[in-house]
């Protein structure tokens, strides 16, 4: 699963990563839990564009957006035929910038928080489906990370991990409209992708918010 990440890259880093004809307007973020407003990047006309959307899914469908609860992920085993996303997954694909991901591991009977960062890339770009839902206040946006089987380095912490597009496949990933098959993306990114380190647990409390949060556990 996917439950917190970060994103605190020079907008100039994001522009250059996705594609972007400007750099978007973002705030250094070191906690993002569900039902944040989150960065995303979604197809335009000649260009990828950066737009805001909360996150957890809610489906055009839903007769109330307090569903989103439930949907912040979507596993790539089942997105393509649940009905909560499969609309999205066809329609309304979009890349959701990240400078790393925290997981947590059973320890001595604690939860113990990992980062997971880049071990190359700037940023990673998780695979993610959005939506419009009209209610009676206008149209909500919403969007939801797609999450597969953790590779071999992630599978000691935990056995999910979002989908992670590589660079030469984010045209893809975002192209909709061609109604190209991007099944074969939905697979865990390949180990040397990420580097992982030990953090401290005041990331398990949603409300803190620094770049401490980030940082290496001192022993």
């Amino acid at each position: 699963m996917c439950g917190r990440f970060a994103l605190h890259a020079n907008p100039q880093v994001i522009a250059l990563q996705f594609g972007l004809a400007s750099n978007p307007e973002v705030a250094s973020r070191y906690n993002i839990a569900p039902t944040s407003d989150v960065l995303v990047v979604r197809a335009g006309d000649g260009a990828p564009h950066a737009a805001r959307v909360r996150w957890g899914l809610v489906p055009r469908w839903a007769k109330d957006p307090s569903i989103a609860a439930k949907l912040n992920n979507a596993r790539a085993e089942t997105v393509a035929e649940k009905p909560s996303f499969r609309d999205a997954f066809r329609r309304r694909r979009c890349l959701v910038p990240a400078s790393g991901f925290f997981e947590w591991k059973s320890e001595a009977g604690r939860k113990q928080p990992y980062y997971i960062h880049p071990a190359q890339d700037e940023l990673f770009g998780f695979a993610g489906l959005w939506e419009g839902w009209r209610g009676a206040d206008g149209v909500l946006e919403t969007c939801a990370i797609v999450t597969t089987d953790a590779n071999a380095q992630m599978r000691a912490i935990h056995d999910r991990m979002p989908v992670i597009i590589a660079r030469n496949d984010y045209a893809r990933w975002l192209d909709c409209a061609s109604g190209g098959d991007v099944r074969d993306l939905l697979r865990p990114c390949a180990p040397e992708t990420i580097a992982v380190r030990r953090v401290g647990r005041a990331v398990n409390n949603a409300r803190n918010e620094s770049p401490q949060l980030i940082e290496p556990e001192v022993a």
